[in-house]
């Protein structure tokens, strides 16, 4: 390719629209262009790059013995229907109806539509196992796109299905993508950790996320300093806090007039915030009103509350809806709730001696506080529901872990019969006899990769892509295109490169070399092949590594050979 016939027309001026690093640097390098909120086209050097990271894909999918489908966008909402899930999904689902008036979704993932696909054509254990992915473009209506191809509204994925007959098989077949999603990353070349991770809206059970390391990751994900867990902070599993043993004092009734946060009562009774009781009110999707308590220093876990309650989702609580069972704003504890109430205490709460918690009453406070002896044990769901901070134990070893961002790029899940139990999708068995399915879901999000990389890979000049999905490996550049002799060794290395494979394009723009110099590193070609005027006066060509500067010389008959051993450390 010429980069005088390239399209990617680059920006020296960062578009206010863009937020975050990989949103500048791809409008900037000319890769992608607004359609409208969360919508994007990909313009060739992007394209290039999602290609590369899709036959990546495409080969570790083959290699663990997937077999490539494509399944329709549209999907009709009765299949919806049967599991439920159309009502989940709620406003983020873009819903369509036909011009007969039915209903029918964009797909945002194709756990029922590849279900009824096996339900109806599968009929034996001899048929199993099973592994179906594809790559294509997902719908979800964010309430609020952003972030460029971060959090889209249309965006390229992989998903895969796996059929099963046994917990066995879907166990088997699991580690299968785990394995085959640690050497998609690692051959992408990208800094990545795989972590426990909760389901969501999809369901099932056991769940990884494969997390890029990145400042700007929208996760939170926590691991230990002497063993190799890791998790998100919304699944991070907590060993409760234990106390110093006191003698408990008897519950006492204070006033604290307009202490109604944690914050303005640790400052107005002097006391330590690890001796106070957080609130928290929710309501369900109904309307119910599900308390949370945790310790003062700590926060509730939404996620951790959504899963112990069977709910499919929270908002905060209306005050009044709060009064309605007995509470106060700003000064609730579980004693006094109406009974009947939905009560969430976190483990470590029941640990504590004498603390102090709201008393249900307007600008009051009990003081003397004993959960265990103070809370009725048959109204409250004592469980933990707190969000794990940096520093706290390891819940696997004692350890101490520590929280860094990512951004997650693919997950795997088991799902066991969620989706095959609502849909009846059976195969029979060695013995003839009837059995749902075992199933598991596996996707990665091939557009939100490319930007998760750039997210980790570039620094103040541009882009440093990792060779594996560079749109070109090298660029090779004259320094002055007017000069016959300068563009003529260029096009002949240019060629030369070709030959031995490498994927190489040429700046042969009549334009000044710090322009030049400035889209090479705006787009972040790996390796940068200067042909200046050294290199007709004394056939000395420069050759320069984009992600650290490194540079080397070579004549004309070893250019080729040195950018080949210089390529191989990228």
């Amino acid at each position: 390719m010429r980069t005088s016939q390239l399209y990617a027309p680059t920006l020296r001026e960062t578009p206010a629209e863009a937020e975050v690093i990989s949103h500048k640097l791809m409008l900037r390098a000319g890769m992608i262009r607004k359609a409208a909120g969360g919508l994007y086209t990909y313009l060739p050097l992007a394209w290039r790059t999602l290609r590369k990271i899709m036959q990546i894909v495409r080969e570790e999918m083959d290699a663990a013995g997937g077999q490539e489908i494509a399944m329709p966008i549209v999907q009709p909402a009765e299949i919806w229907q049967e599991t439920g899930r159309w009502s989940v999904y709620g406003d983020e689902m873009f819903r369509v109806n036909d011009r007969h008036g039915r209903n029918f979704c964009l797909g945002p993932t194709h756990e029922e539509m590849v279900t009824t696909l096996i339900r109806d054509e599968v009929r034996s254990y001899k048929q199993l196992p099973l592994l179906l992915y594809q790559i294509q473009n997902k719908y979800r209506d964010e309430i609020r796109p952003r972030f460029g191809l971060m959090r889209g509204r249309e965006f390229i994925m992989k998903d895969l299905y796996s059929f099963d007959k046994d917990q066995a098989g879907m166990d088997e077949s699991y580690k299968k993508m785990y394995d085959a999603y640690w050497r998609i990353f690692d051959r992408i070349g990208l800094k990545f950790r795989p972590v426990e991770a909760d389901n969501g809206a999809i369901g099932g059970g056991h769940s990884h996320e494969f997390t890029v390391l990145a400042d700007a990751g929208e996760s939170n994900i926590v691991y230990c300093d002497k063993c190799d867990y890791a998790a998100s902070d919304e699944k991070a599993e907590l060993l409760p806090l234990t106390a110093e043993q006191e003698e408990m004092q008897p519950l006492a009734k204070v006033s604290t007039p307009e202490a109604h946060t944690i914050e303005l009562l640790v400052d107005f009774l002097k006391c330590d915030i690890k001796h106070t009781i957080k609130a928290v009110a929710f309501q369900t999707e109904e309307d119910e009103v599900v308390l949370a308590f945790v310790r003062g220093d700590h926060d509730v876990n939404e996620v951790k509350v959504i899963n112990a309650i069977g709910a499919i989702d929270l908002h905060m609580a209306e005050d009044a809806a709060i009064r309605e069972v007995g509470g106060m704003p700003g000064f609730m504890s579980p004693i006094g709730i109406k009974k009947g109430t939905k009560i969430l205490v976190d483990t470590t709460v029941m640990n504590m001696y004498n603390a102090v918690s709201g008393a249900n009453e307007a600008d009051m406070h009990y003081t003397g506080v004993n959960p265990s002896r103070d809370f009725d044990k048959n109204e409250i769901i004592v469980t933990d529901i707190r969000l794990i901070k940096d520093g706290d134990p390891c819940p696997r070893c004692g350890g101490t872990v520590h929280m860094t961002r990512g951004i997650e790029a693919g997950q795997v899940f088991t799902l066991g019969t969620k989706y095959s139990k609502s849909l009846h999708a059976t195969y029979l068995d060695e013995q003839g006899k009837e059995q749902l399915l075992m199933m598991g879901c596996y996707g990665i999000g091939v557009s939100r990769t490319m930007a998760a990389a750039i997210e980790q890979c570039n620094d103040k000049d541009g882009i440093i892509w990792p060779r594996s999905i560079a749109p070109y490996e090298v660029v090779v550049v004259p320094v002055n295109a007017k000069v016959p002799e300068q563009l003529a060794l260029a096009e002949e290395i240019y060629e030369e490169l070709k030959k031995a494979g490498v994927d190489t394009i040429i700046d042969d723009r009549k334009e000044r070399a710090g322009v030049k110099f400035k889209d090479c590193d705006l787009i972040g070609y790996p390796l940068r092949i200067t042909v200046g005027p050294k290199a007709v006066e004394n056939d000395t060509i420069e050759l320069k590594v984009r992600k650290n500067g490194e540079t080397a010389e070579a004549g004309k008959a070893e250019v080729v050979a040195k950018a080949l051993e210089m390529l191989k450390d990228l």
